[in-house]
Order: structure tokens, then sequence, then C-alpha cells
């Protein structure tokens, strides 16, 4: 996900869009740990896109 795509979500989306990527990678580190991931960079891709979600919601959060 792009950080223009992230821009244009609301507060509330971008809430919602974090708490999707988290069960995302809840779910991705279950199947690794089960055997069944194939591709680790997925879990990568993952985290940097919650770091992201995280770091748009608190700019917009410290603004007001």
């Amino acid at each position: 996900m792009k950080i223009s795509e992230i821009r244009d979500l609301s507060l509330e989306e971008l809430k919602k869009k974090e708490n999707d990527l988290a069960d995302e990678l809840f779910r991705l580190r279950f199947r690794q740990a089960t055997g069944q991931l194939e591709s680790v960079a997925a879990k990568r891709k993952i985290r940097r896109d919650i770091a992201r979600v995280k770091t748009v919601r608190k700019e917009r959060e410290a603004l007001g």
C-alpha cells in the first residue's frame, strides 16, 4: 500500500485498516509457525504497511 493511498483515508478508516493489517499479520505468523508460509516477504510488507498507517494516524491526531 502506498503512502498516498493511506493519506487519502479518514481517521476511522485508518484505525480499521490498522486492525485489518494486524489481523493479517497474525494469520501470516500462524502460517509460518505451521510451516505453510512460503514467502516471508509478505510479513515484511504487512509490518511496513502497519507502520505507515500508524505514522499517518499519529500525525492526524497530533494536528487535532
